[in-house]
């Protein structure tokens, strides 16, 4: 069974199983379980996939937080030819490391 979840201003298909790293949620610290519940879809198990609009009514994913992490370096560099301006500038993101526990139906598992 997979899920498409949203968080973070992205759209995520995750598994059970699954290790995924997302953008960092506020207040939660590492080993403490997380709920995603804008679920847009839920499939597999053979049947027709199930469509929200825009989330499924009672769906939800519960997730294990794993660690906090920092993503690549990002170099953002700008210029303008012939004028001697140039900056550059690094970002990396925070992240997070969740490990997906379950994936609920409105009726249950």
């Amino acid at each position: 069974m997979y899920a498409v979840i949203e968080t973070g201003g992205k759209q995520v298909r995750v598994e059970e199983g699954d290790v995924v790293d997302l953008e960092r949620l506020g207040g939660a610290e590492a080993g403490s379980e997380v709920v995603f519940d804008r679920v847009l879809m839920i499939g597999g198990d053979e049947t027709e996939p199930e469509v929200g609009e825009p989330v499924v009514e009672g769906a939800r994913v519960r997730a294990q937080l794993v660690s906090d992490l920092r993503g690549p370096k990002i170099v953002v560099f700008k210029f303008k030819r012939r004028k001697g301006y140039r900056r550059r500038r690094g970002h990396r993101q925070e992240l997070q490391r969740f490990r997906i526990e379950a994936i609920e139906r409105a009726g249950g598992a």
